[in-house]
């Protein structure tokens, strides 16, 4: 995110109690730093949400590299706990910055070991050690769709909070437990669907949520998603 004098303590210091934030102080006229940043972004998109990316362009916000003493840029101070838990001025070669980023990353416990194995053995076994992961919880709920068990993984996935692949899962699961598999379905025949579901989602709770449960497993990068997203609020509202 782009972050501003006015919204660095917010975005920064405070978000920092809850996640690692780098700061990466830039400008445009730098060179090394449009180097540096996509580098950065790449590392920190690579942790899946465990550290995040905080970039300050210091023409406009001053006060921010004032408050780290930054005499040149590129810039980048790691923020834990609202302190400075490490920093580097200068580009770095790709493979520094990615352990740089992966330095932040909390030690994995041995529920997250088993998951990163990925059978169903290992997966169970990780949440025995911690009913609520979430890695486990959504890895285990797409074997169970995928051997056809759609109760199971929606119980499954009623356990942990929300997330977007949480949310995808579970559509695709509520699909299948209505005959739909998604994955047997091609393009041409997903648009057909929705097109007819369209035609009922006023009076038709059931025919809206498999609406709606069909877009969620399209995925928001789809472009067919915002187009019929916007065709049933029209029909809605």
């Amino acid at each position: 995110m782009d972050v501003t004098d006015a919204t660095f303590q917010s975005d920064v210091v405070e978000r920092s109690n809850a996640v690692p934030v780098i700061v990466d102080l830039w400008a445009p006229w730098c060179g090394p730093c449009t180097t540096l940043g996509p580098m950065l972004e790449r590392a920190v998109a690579a942790t899946n949400g465990a550290v995040e990316l905080a970039k300050v362009n210091v023409d406009e916000n001053p006060l921010i590299a004032q408050s780290f003493g930054v005499q040149s840029i590129p810039a980048v101070f790691a923020i834990q706990e609202g302190k400075v838990a490490d920093q580097f001025i200068g580009a770095l070669p790709e493979a520094q910055v990615t352990a740089f980023v992966q330095a932040l990353l909390p030690a994995l416990s041995e529920a997250d070991t088993l998951v990163a194995a990925g059978d169903e053995r290992s997966l169970l076994q990780a949440l025995e050690l911690e009913p609520g992961h979430q890695a486990a919880t959504e890895a285990l709920a797409r074997i169970l769709i995928d051997r056809g068990d759609a109760a199971g993984a929606l119980a499954l996935l009623a356990r942990v909070p929300e997330t977007a692949a949480a949310r995808a899962l579970a559509a695709e699961a509520r699909l299948a437990e209505g005959g739909l598999n998604v994955a047997d379905v091609d393009d041409a025949e997903v648009e057909a669907h929705l097109t007819q579901l369209l035609e009922r989602v006023r009076d038709d709770d059931a025919a809206r949520q498999e609406f709606v449960d069909l877009l969620e497993t399209l995925g928001a990068e789809d472009p067919r998603t915002s187009s019929f997203r916007r065709a049933l609020a029209a029909r809605l509202y």
